[in-house]
């Protein structure tokens, strides 16, 4: 059996010219010739040792199978045996650098919230008065909120002005020191309703802030709908 030796970057590969003979129409000399060239370069690329090239703070390039300490963390080329470029180590990024790729991620991804957000405005609402008909539905919820509420302190701060009338005969409410004691019971209740008239009020103020929120954040819907569907 006959062999064909071909070094190539210190590479022995080995063909066996029998694969050209039980292959006729598959490969002819020439061609596997071709294939074993291209493969001896690329195991010679990965295997061999690798060529830097990298520039000094003068502007002077300068090349070597390593790269000293002082020019670690500036850009670095990997090149061929013929100067061609086949990798680059990127310098490290300064503070300035590395805040300006964070600002840039965030603008992405604002981007991409506001495209979501158009697109999911656009299939929700086919017309400007869709947005309104449903801003004043969700305004109306809050209202009765807001109505129920105020009806129930009304009724709260009655009975809040029946237990300081009835508490005005006691102590501390009385300043006659014969006057007695006012009653435990009748202190916790007031207590109670004072707490209740407290939390409602939050509650009503909250409604108030939901309103306007909700108004806020359609008209904003509604300004940009009519941006994106150019109208006036």
């Amino acid at each position: 059996m006959s062999k064909l030796s071909l070094n190539f970057a210190n590479q022995s590969l080995f063909v066996d010219w029998k694969i050209c003979d039980i292959y006729p129409m598959k490969f002819s000399r020439a061609s596997l010739l071709l294939i074993l060239c291209l493969s001896a370069g690329v195991v010679a690329a990965q295997n061999g040792p690798k060529l830097y090239r990298w520039v000094d703070g003068e502007g002077v390039v300068h090349y070597g199978d390593s790269i000293p300490a002082e020019y670690s963390e500036v850009e670095r080329q990997v090149v061929n045996e013929h100067g061609i470029t086949v990798d680059v180590m990127h310098a490290k990024k300064t503070e300035e650098e590395i805040a300006e790729d964070l600002r840039l991620e965030q603008l992405a991804r604002e981007r991409e919230l506001q495209k979501r957000a158009d697109q999911a405005l656009l299939a929700t609402y086919l017309s400007v008065d869709e947005i309104v008909m449903h801003r004043d539905r969700r305004v109306e919820l809050f209202q009765a909120q807001a109505r129920v509420t105020e009806l129930y302190l009304r009724n709260l701060q009655r009975r809040m002005d029946s237990l300081r009338e009835e508490a005005a005969a006691f102590r501390p409410y009385n300043d006659d020191p014969e006057a007695p004691m006012i009653d435990p019971g009748l202190a916790n209740d007031m207590s109670v309703t004072k707490d209740t008239i407290t939390r409602h009020e939050q509650n009503l103020e909250r409604f108030h802030e939901d309103e306007e929120s909700i108004v806020a954040r359609f008209d904003g819907d509604i300004h940009r709908f009519k941006a994106l569907k150019g109208l006036n």
